[in-house]
């Protein structure tokens, strides 16, 4: 297979671009597997790879107690089969690609998205002023989706390789079940997906986003679990369906059922999303097999809470094994996030959306969520900000606390992105220009 060289330039030309009217974007390294990047990074088609110059955090350094800097050094990175095989010594003088001393992180991941309905691809449009809660959403997407539907599957191909131009090369992303898109939704994401299936990985989540009952979602819900779909979704149960216990017994038993995670949206932030929370923990607490496998999107309610309210909630979401997945909101609404960390909640992040009805302030990148979570809790030492990045990357440090070199070992999953700066805490900080998106052993981007 003859090379060709890809800048960011000719990548974006048809994604980011496009927000301006431009045509639909070619498909991107789909069955390729000799690749020549900006970089000089290449993949032979043998499915092995060696990289020199790469750098890599291999501790600390400390004044007293206090973590001042962190090292790195340069380091020869073998891959083979989609994982790492080995990593060497530096040997700068052999013929291999070069990654000329960029840093090198686990690849990073969008906990929340919808892929499945966006202007992203099509010409700019704001937001219209909203009208009547969450019910007249519903009303608006009612008019609207027929004609996403369209192009659904184009524009989320540029979705994706938005978030692989920003270092993500996975993303759980909600997708919509409801009386007006039926299964059209979900189908024309799925063959998006396939496309791509090379060169991004996802987990998807039926989202009734119209209501279990007050659109009566549920047929196409259970024919939606049976289609390739890892998690049940829901959203604001009290608002939109006028019962808590009702809509949730019907997510728990589908997930049951079907074997599936849970992922609600919550946004109400009052008494009723309080006693959402509280119910999903019940029914989590009896049913184990939930354990892990459950979260609450957004759960705008904990950040009105008390600070004691806060832990108490935080400390009995830790113990359900319920995760939170939060687009660290600013302004008005400041969610516990360090209280949540505190306590041991699994925390994860997302875009949400990108350009779309709901807001356009998305950028695809995740890495500019860890530092705006950061800079709004004053995370700004050096430990504190390598400590961020597991936001991005959804657990995942190149050390541990205590400054272990943790990743890359010889046998992980070879899903990683090269980035312009010296150390995690920079990268965060700085949200460093990604120059490089390696996944499953392919280099992507």
């Amino acid at each position: 297979m003859n090379e060709r060289s890809i800048t960011r330039k000719d990548f974006l030309r048809n994604s980011a671009a496009a927000t301006l009217g431009l045509g639909i974007a070619p498909r991107f390294a789909e069955g390729t597997s000799n690749l020549l990047l900006e970089d000089g990074l290449t993949t032979p088609a043998s499915g092995a790879s060696t990289i020199k110059n790469v750098r890599l955090e291999t501790g600390f350094e400390y004044d007293g107690d206090e973590v001042v800097a962190t090292k790195t050094e340069l380091f020869t990175v073998q891959i083979e089969n989609g994982k790492f095989k080995a990593i060497l010594p530096n040997d700068p003088k052999s013929k291999v690609s070069d990654a000329k001393g960029l840093l090198m992180l686990p690849a990073f991941k969008d906990m929340h998205i919808h892929l499945d309905k966006t202007y992203y691809g099509g010409p700019w449009k704001a937001v219209r002023k909203r009208q009547g809660g969450v019910k007249g959403m519903i009303a608006l997407e009612q008019k609207m989706l027929p004609e996403l539907l369209k192009t659904s599957t184009e524009r989320a191909e540029k979705l994706i390789e938005l978030l692989q131009s920003c270092g993500s090369s996975f993303a759980r992303s909600h997708v919509n079940i409801e009386p007006t898109s039926k299964l059209d939704s979900l189908k024309n994401l799925q063959k998006a997906l396939e496309n791509k299936k090379q060169t991004f990985g996802a987990e998807l989540v039926a989202f009734p986003q119209h209501g279990l009952y007050y659109t009566d979602s549920t047929a196409l819900m259970k024919d939606a679990a049976q289609m390739g779909i890892d998690f049940i979704g829901g959203v604001d149960p009290y608002t939109v369906d006028g019962d808590i216990a009702k809509s949730m017994n019907f997510t728990v038993k589908l997930a049951l059922d079907y074997n599936k995670g849970i992922d609600i949206h919550l946004h109400e932030s009052g008494e009723s999303g309080l006693k959402t929370v509280e119910y999903l923990i019940d029914r989590v607490n009896e049913n184990p097999v939930l354990k892990g496998k459950t979260f609450l999107s957004h759960c705008f309610v904990l950040g009105k809470l008390e600070t004691k309210k806060q832990e108490e909630v935080a400390d009995k979401l830790a113990q359900a094994g319920i995760g939170i997945v939060s687009t660290i909101p600013i302004g008005g609404l400041i969610m516990p996030i360090p209280t949540l960390m505190k306590y041991g909640v699994d925390v994860a992040t997302g875009n949400d959306s990108i350009i779309d009805h709901w807001n356009t302030w998305g950028t695809g990148s995740v890495l500019q969520k860890a530092q705006l979570m950061a800079q709004l809790y004053g995370l700004g030492t050096e430990f504190l900000l390598s400590r961020s990045l597991k936001l991005a990357t959804h657990k995942t440090t190149p050390l541990n606390d205590a400054g272990k070199q943790q990743w890359p070992k010889a046998g992980d999953t070879a899903n990683a992105v090269l980035v312009d700066a010296s150390c995690s805490a920079e990268a965060v900080s700085r949200i460093s220009p990604v120059k490089s998106l390696i996944h499953n052993g392919t280099k992507v981007y």
